[in-house]
């Protein structure tokens, strides 16, 4: 057994100049800014119909919760039938270009998938957040502030959101952290194909470590991804609760 050297930085070093682990932050932040985008949108309009006193508002949230209740594995599988099976064999019975295909196999179609996925996914969660949000703000601020003038869609815009500031810190900090670590749905929907180009860095640290049993490396790039993920969070969440204060 040789003895232990300490080699001091030199594995961060190496990082910088690795150009595969670069390329994995920068697909993770790109995927992490669309998605953190398109859950938060369609969740906050999903909580906003929802509570509108229609009938079967619980079904509904019932069937919009459903899919984060299914591990990330199962889901990658499922929607990797989807789009190479299902959707191809429709795309060319309707002669439809764009379907004929499979996603998949391409760039940019492997990266639409993940956030199509990712958005089904977690979508859901975070519309209970903002229901709860919703629920909160009481109704007598809404007749009051339209009985001031104003109309609904006004009364919503200033005096609902405002209010609901604490639920979108949550849901913020919620979908940046596990946009950022994604790592089950990379793995069975993606595999990081075609050509390792769509390998996120959790996936990218993982096979670092385990894979290649490159052990050091891979501990600096988990070390390097914490700290991406950690200051991004913080900051968001300072952000939100100094305005929330301010609100």
């Amino acid at each position: 057994m040789t003895d232990a050297k300490f080699i001091g930085l030199s594995n961060y070093a190496k990082i910088l100049g690795d150009g595969d682990f670069l390329h994995s932050l920068w697909f993770t932040a790109l995927f992490t800014i669309v998605t953190v985008l398109l859950i938060n949108i369609f969740a906050f309009a999903v909580a906003m119909l929802l509570t509108k006193n229609i009938k079967g508002t619980n079904i509904f949230r019932t069937v919009f919760f459903m899919p984060n209740l299914i591990g990330g594995i199962v889901l990658g599988y499922v929607w990797k039938f989807v789009f190479n099976r299902a959707f191809v064999s429709l795309g060319k019975s309707l002669s439809v270009g764009a379907l004929s295909t499979s996603w998949l196999a391409t760039t940019n179609g492997a990266m639409a998938c993940l956030i199509i996925v990712s958005v089904w996914q977690y979508a859901g969660y975070m519309m209970l957040i903002y229901v709860a949000g919703f629920m909160s703000v009481s109704k007598s601020l809404m007749e009051a502030a339209q009985i001031d003038g104003c109309t609904k869609t006004q009364a919503t815009i200033n005096v609902t959101i405002p209010l609901m500031r604490s639920s979108f810190v949550q849901c913020l900090f919620l979908t940046i952290t596990r946009c950022f670590m994604v790592y089950d749905v990379n793995l069975s929907l993606t595999k990081g194909e075609p050509f390792n180009s769509s390998v996120m860095a959790a996936m990218h640290v993982y096979n670092q470590a385990f894979t290649y049993k490159n052990y050091g490396t891979g501990q600096a790039e988990a070390l390097i991804l914490f700290v991406v993920c950690a200051i991004v969070g913080v900051t968001q969440v300072y952000i939100g609760k100094k305005g929330e204060v301010a609100a």
